[in-house]
């Protein structure tokens, strides 16, 4: 009998009580054995530490993968590992699929739909870092391999498990800031040129040789072959399309978590790119405005969502003149929802509510909305894990609210990309009023990439 089967035996009563499927390693409920056996697809550097640090480490450590050898030897030594180490995660999962019960996922935005659905496929359970996918066809891809494989997943916007973002859907449920119509986001980033950013002179960037220890064309994986630049590497492939989706897709997972969920929004009918400082084709601009539409649902109006990245004068633009603020960075937060009674706003990752005005804020704090929300215990990882073990309900950012979050950004980097505006079909899943940008809604990809064609 296989691990995952005993661990299917094993279980025990809490099945009544969630409303989970069967797992594939298990139903909900106790196994015999409380510790799961994790690997990591992509071992390096602060991203993959951030998995080990807050949970991670307490399970069984079985396999690693990472293209980059370099990047990843630090941690390999600290975390004094003799487990197996792989170039190619798909031959990892070949080899040893039947050994993972879960596996965490920390590779650039181009290569989180391959890894993930892989692992699907095999019964595996899956965290993959925000944002979930690179293109819109992939995220509702993984949302059907969801529904057919039936593990437990989770996105990496980590404030989603945080009491803050639960205090400010309380809030604006409960209407202590009245109805919203319109959410100013943003953030001072890309700041090109910085650790996270590359600043190419041309497109393409100039060669360089590639580095011992990295294996280039896995780097690559379903992006078409190009030589090698020392920038993509570790952080800076952020700033091209081809492997990032910019600031927004850095960030944007984060910041319009809560308005997302708060509001109920589903995908937007119209993005339009409003402002975009000129950049190489290719690259992402340094600073740009982007505005998309939500129709009315239920109760609610219709709601405009304002987002701005880059360095902006305030005085002129994010222009918000309500209740004591005057624009998008008011009091430095990232996220404003404009209420017809006051303001509530948050941080760049979700975080803790401020209400304004003063008075307002002083009759929340006094008497603040009821908790309807299960607070999460222990971030996002072991929120994740717990699920997998049946004991606690399945993750917030699973991959069917991920995956609206993640379309909802995605669809603001096209319109970015491409400084215009977009009307979205969603039952469809088609861009109307210029069919060639559907091109960018489901890449292309390399031969021998192609996954999830038969969901």
């Amino acid at each position: 009998m296989n691990r995952r089967n005993f661990l299917s035996t094993a279980t025990g009563t809490l099945a009544a009580t969630t409303v989970f499927p069967s797992f594939a390693i298990g139903k909900p409920g106790k196994s015999a054995n409380s510790k799961l056996n994790v690997a990591f697809i992509g071992s390096g550097g602060w991203i993959a530490r951030q998995p080990y640090e807050q949970g991670c480490k307490d399970e069984n450590l079985v396999a690693f993968c990472d293209v980059d050898r370099n990047l990843s030897a630090e941690n390999m030594k600290n975390w004094r590992t003799t487990q197996p180490f792989f170039d190619d995660f798909r031959v990892m999962l070949d080899k040893l699929h039947k050994e993972i019960d879960a596996v965490v996922i920390s590779t650039p935005d181009h290569t989180h739909f391959a890894a993930t659905l892989l692992a699907m496929e095999r019964g595996i359970h899956v965290y993959t870092q925000k944002p979930l996918t690179h293109n819109v066809w992939q995220s509702r891809t993984l949302v059907k391999a969801k529904e057919r494989y039936k593990v437990v997943t989770q996105m990496g916007n980590q404030g989603h498990a945080g009491d803050g973002i639960r205090q400010s859907v309380e809030a604006i449920r409960a209407g202590v800031i009245g109805e919203v119509r319109e959410v100013f986001t943003r953030n001072e980033g890309p700041e090109m040129g910085s650790m996270h950013f590359a600043n190419p002179a041309m497109m393409p960037p100039p060669s360089s040789p590639v580095p011992d220890g990295l294996a280039w064309d896995l780097w690559l994986g379903p992006a078409a072959k190009r030589d090698f630049y020392a920038d993509y590497i570790p952080k800076k492939w952020r700033s091209f399309y081809d492997f990032g989706n910019g600031m927004l897709g850095d960030f944007g997972c984060h910041t319009l978590d809560t308005p997302v969920w708060a509001l109920d929004l589903d995908v937007p009918t119209v993005i339009e790119c409003v402002q975009r400082e000129k950049s190489l084709d290719g690259v992402i601009p340094t600073a740009s405005h982007i505005k998309f539409h939500f129709p009315a649902k239920g109760d609610r109006g219709p709601v405009v969502l304002h987002w701005f990245d880059g360095p902006q004068d305030w005085t002129k633009v994010g222009r918000i003149d309500k209740f004591g603020a005057e624009h998008a960075a008011y009091l430095g937060r990232a996220c404003w929802m404009v209420g017809t009674k006051g303001l509530l706003g948050c941080g760049t990752h979700a975080g803790a509510p401020l209400i304004a005005p003063e008075d307002l804020r002083k009759q929340w704090k006094e008497s603040p909305p009821p908790e309807t929300l299960p607070r999460v215990a222990g971030g996002p990882f072991r929120e994740w894990m717990r699920a997998i073990k049946g004991e606690g309900p399945e993750p917030g950012s699973n991959f069917t609210y991920a995956a609206k979050l993640t379309e909802i950004i995605q669809l603001g980097v096209i319109a970015q990309r491409f400084n215009t505006r977009i009307e979205w079909d969603a039952k469809e899943a088609r861009i109307t009023n210029h069919p060639e940008l559907n091109a960018f809604v489901k890449e292309p990809v390399r031969e021998g990439w192609q996954y999830g064609e038969a969901l």
